[in-house]
């Protein structure tokens, strides 16, 4: 190959990839619309629905409150979930682990990714996992478009209060598809956005039918819509 045809396969190429980059951001326009924050809101707006901001990790003690059990019946949610002895379970936007670390016992034979984005949570995790003994606890950097977590590996991706903050849903709902397993499922814990009663900011909250709508869009369906925690919804979707 000589020179001239070597540099016109760089401009090529170069041209090649500005094409995708521009393709990729017409997609997102067409996917995401913006408008004037709302309280507690980011502006960004998915099929409807205005994204939240992010909890931030300096407020782990309220994820970690005593009074978290009895309100939101975790154990009895833990109970409910589709895994066994050897499952392999992530926890997308673990926090402090209040979750991972009471499925790790449930999983001996197992795994459990603890993924989240902030580096002051991973460094807990990683702590906590050490100080606990769990040698079936995997901590992962995710970013805010991709968990990173290993394909068709997963039997259960669980997001607890989570989803409503994920500045990309789309693409992280496709992302955690690829990497469950044929069979795997992905269940949303989410304050029930319905019930007035539920005294949680409103952008922190869902409605099942906003959920519904936003997972069957990204190729997922309902295949339990558990009603039997205290303020939150329990939905399980499969891939469809």
């Amino acid at each position: 190959m000589n020179k001239f045809t070597l540099l016109l396969c760089f401009f090529l190429m170069s041209i090649y990839c500005d094409a995708q980059n521009s393709q990729k951001e017409i997609s997102d326009e067409t996917v995401y619309s913006y408008k004037s924050p709302d309280r507690d809101g980011t502006g960004k707006v998915y099929m409807g629905r205005e994204i939240s901001q992010v909890m931030n990790f300096m407020g782990m003690s309220w994820l970690e409150r005593s009074t978290r059990p009895q309100e939101e019946n975790t154990e009895l949610a833990i109970k409910n979930l589709p895994i066994d002895e050897s499952s392999v379970v992530a926890d997308i936007g673990a926090g402090s682990g209040y979750y991972t670390f009471r499925i790790a016992k449930c999983v001996p034979d197992g795994l459990v990714y603890a993924v989240e984005i902030q580096d002051p949570a991973i460094k807990y995790l990683k702590e906590k996992s050490k100080e606990l003994g769990f040698d079936n606890v995997k901590t992962i950097k995710g970013t805010e478009k991709s968990p990173n977590l290993p394909e068709n590996a997963i039997d259960l991706a669980i997001m607890v209060d989570v989803y409503h903050e994920l500045l990309y849903p789309q693409e992280v709902l496709q992302e955690i598809k690829k990497a469950l397993k044929p069979d795997g499922k992905l269940l949303l814990i989410e304050y029930r956005g319905e019930d007035p009663k539920v005294r949680i900011k409103p952008l922190h909250k869902m409605t099942v039918e906003q959920v519904t709508k936003e997972l069957s869009a990204n190729g997922y369906k309902l295949a339990r819509n558990g009603q039997f925690m205290n303020i939150q919804h329990f939905l399980v979707f499969e891939k469809e």
